[in-house]
């Protein structure tokens, strides 16, 4: 018999607790998850059920009250700052509900900015966000500052920075929960249809049934 193939990400039995008024909030509570490589999870449950506290754990970005998380069987919620993101700058991407564009830099720097910060050569970011901007039938944009464009126009340059750099696993918060129906329905084509060409495993919180129905699996908080 094969043996199962390691999970890209795992939590095991992770909780989250923060204190406020003097009361201890169990945000999350030994929850156990995996993520194969190359897949698409959708995350759902109600305001408050702790699903962006669960994709902040994931990033690194909240440390566990317990339990741990793994990435491909390295126990990352041990590691110190620096370590975390170098990680991250590695392997994540991220798509946000409000884009979180830099506001000062055309779609196109805004698309490089992670591979020039990585080291590459600027006209080598260029042209690799150039191609991905095309890919994601916003490359007449490029020279675009963000309050230029749509919404559905900035959240396809978000999409188009998450992938530049090539990571393995891409984490989505309510990708398309800011946007009228059509356009979210055209972003979420956008996403999916890049996580497919680029084969990385893709999280997406949402409360939105239309995502969830993307994903090839779905868990409930």
């Amino acid at each position: 018999m094969t043996a199962a193939a390691e999970p890209l990400l795992r939590l095991e039995e992770v909780s989250k607790e923060f204190r406020s008024g003097g009361r201890l909030l169990r945000v999350l509570h030994e929850v156990d998850l995996s993520v194969q490589a190359g897949e698409t999870l959708a995350v759902t449950g109600p305001s408050g059920s702790g699903k962006s506290t669960l994709l902040a754990v994931m990033a690194g970005l909240d440390r566990p009250s317990s339990g741990r998380v793994t990435f491909e069987g390295a126990v990352i919620s041990d590691y110190d700052e620096e370590r975390l993101a170098a990680w991250r700058r590695r392997h994540l991407g991220f798509v946000f509900q409000s884009f979180r564009l830099i506001a000062s830099l055309t779609a196109l720097e805004n698309v490089a900015l992670p591979l020039e910060l990585a080291g590459s050569a600027p006209e080598e970011a260029a042209r690799r966000a150039s191609e991905l901007l095309a890919a994601l039938g916003v490359d007449g944009r490029g020279r675009h500052l963000p309050h230029q464009l749509s919404g559905g126009e900035q959240q396809r340059v978000a999409i188009a920075r998450a992938y530049i750099h090539g990571p393995s696993l891409i984490l989505a918060d309510e990708p398309t929960g800011s946007l009228d129906r059509d356009t979210a329905a055209r972003v979420l084509d956008a996403l999916f249809e890049a996580n497919a060409r680029h084969r990385t495993a893709l999280v997406v919180v949402t409360h939105d049934p239309a995502v969830a129905a993307r994903a090839s699996r779905s868990v409930s908080l």
